[in-house]
């Protein structure tokens, strides 16, 4: 077999000219990068067992797996490096600017408006995946459904959803329905202890704390009638210094109480200095630290990342946890986790409005996948093949029975989907909910400032109003010396 590493290769047919032979099959392969975990570990083992080019090709994806804490500068060093070892990439949705404008990523605005299957797949994507995972220059959900057409006019899309996340609640149902921790909640409280799903439709962030400082126990309490052989908590989400940890989990609480982060899609008039760090903003953010005290420690050092959290929960230290569905899988594994036969799954608490009803804006999770630019065409054509298997619903179900999610909204509205797996009917509902951070190129950037900042207010060295006004004095200042600012 031989490889084709960047569309460099044309066809070839081994036997071609050979006198009554027949002609044999090409063979291409796909190299693909991709972060190191369930979703596309499935892929890969289910693409070598299933995939069949309907071109008659040969074609094998191969992933590269790369670890979490390195995949943003791996990508960026191989697709900087002219080396164009990959011919896909999942990408988080955030370097999208960065990588187009780069050069990088190939605009399938055309190819998909020429192919009524690629087409057909965009249109019962959801739109809020749409907006997030294939959009350059970003297009919000509500701009895109004033366009009243998929493909919208005027909009470049570049990806499609690999694996769409949302974070929801982890909860462990033989201390959450236990009945003595419940009346006792309520004697507390006033209000019940959320045990069923039901229960945490109507759980917002004052529960959750209160939840956080019931369930704050040293060893040696009792728990559930059982006495503690090490210190227990409440709760815990992400607090993490690390690439978007805290910030996935902040910017939810300013969506929520009516802030806003800098809004890319009205530049150049959107401003960050009195958006960012509005009276509003802080208010949510001074929330969000407030439940960091009836966390495990490990909140307020700035090393509670997603899967310091996974690893806490599955440890039985927590009670209830937010985090995203991707890392639902090892929960269930008896194996690796001491709750796999206690847990259940929920929504994620959010913001209650006047009205009693409950926000749950939050920022999206997942990942897309795209097209490198140097691919020739033949090569472009099988990458997409790739990509209608994966987004075919016969894959997806298959997909969504091992632990993934889709993206399609005919696939999550199938009657079998929300039992598939124990979380699927949180992700469905959560789905609506979500917004995503910026995509402009200088993304990075503004976000490794902005978590050096919210990592001094978690730490306790400033105030959420300290943080976030320096936030948005480098925002303002960068932005402006780009032009997204006027």
């Amino acid at each position: 077999m031989r490889t084709l590493m960047g569309g460099l290769l044309g066809a070839t047919t081994l036997a071609a000219g050979l006198s009554g032979a027949p002609a044999l099959a090409e063979d291409i392969t796909i190299t693909m990068a991709a972060p190191d975990w369930p979703p596309t570990r499935f892929m890969q083992e289910y693409a070598d067992q299933t995939y069949t080019s309907p071109s008659g090709a040969n074609v094998k994806l191969e992933i590269d797996f790369i670890p979490w804490p390195s995949f943003y500068e791996r990508v960026a060093a191989s697709l900087t490096s002219g080396e164009q070892k990959y011919q896909m990439i999942v990408t988080d949705s955030q370097w999208l600017g960065a990588f187009v404008e780069g050069g990088y990523y190939l605009n399938l605005t055309d190819r998909i408006k020429a192919d009524p299957e690629l087409t057909a797949i965009m249109q019962d994507l959801h739109p809020a995946l749409v907006s997030a995972y294939s959009t350059y220059p970003h297009r919000t959900r509500a701009q895109l459904e004033e366009a009243g057409e998929v493909p919208a006019p005027g909009v470049n899309y570049y990806g499609f959803p690999q694996f769409p996340d949302t974070y929801v609640t982890y909860y462990r149902e033989d201390i959450f329905c236990h009945e003595g921790e419940m009346a006792d909640f309520e004697a507390k409280y006033g209000t019940n202890l959320p045990c069923t799903y039901e229960d945490w439709q109507d759980t917002d962030w004052t529960k959750w704390g209160q939840i956080g400082e019931f369930f704050q126990r040293k060893k040696g309490d009792m728990l559930a009638g059982e006495t503690l052989d090490d210190d227990f908590y409440g709760i815990a989400y992400q607090a993490g210094k690390g690439y978007d940890f805290s910030t996935m989990q902040i910017n939810a609480f300013i969506w929520q109480q009516g802030g806003d982060i800098w809004d890319e899609t009205k530049a150049p008039e959107a401003q960050a200095e009195g958006v960012v760090n509005s009276d509003v903003a802080v208010a949510a953010f001074e929330e969000y630290l407030s439940y960091l005290q009836y966390m495990p420690p490990v909140a307020q050092t700035g090393q509670m990342d997603i899967f310091v959290i996974q690893d806490l929960y599955m440890q039985g230290k927590v009670g209830a946890i937010i985090d995203w569905v991707g890392l639902g899988e090892p929960i269930l594994d008896p194996d690796a986790s001491k709750v796999h036969d206690k847990s259940a799954f929920a929504p994620a608490p959010g913001t209650r409005q006047a009205d009693g009803s409950i926000d749950r804006t939050g920022n999206i999770g997942g990942q897309p996948f795209v097209l490198t630019t140097w691919n020739s065409d033949e090569i472009v054509d099988e990458a997409l093949n790739i990509v209608k298997w994966w987004l075919s619903p016969e894959t997806q179900l298959e997909a969504v029975k091992n632990g993934g999610q889709s993206g399609r909204m005919s696939v999550m509205a199938d009657p079998q989907y929300n039992d598939l797996r124990p979380w699927n009917r949180a992700h469905v509902e959560m789905i609506d909910w979500q917004k995503d951070v910026w995509h402009i190129p200088e993304f990075f950037e503004m976000l490794t400032q902005q978590q050096e900042e919210f990592d001094k207010a978690i730490t306790g060295q400033i105030s959420a109003k300290e943080a976030l006004d320096a936030v948005a004095e480098f925002q303002q200042e960068l932005l402006e010396d780009i032009g997204m600012i006027e």
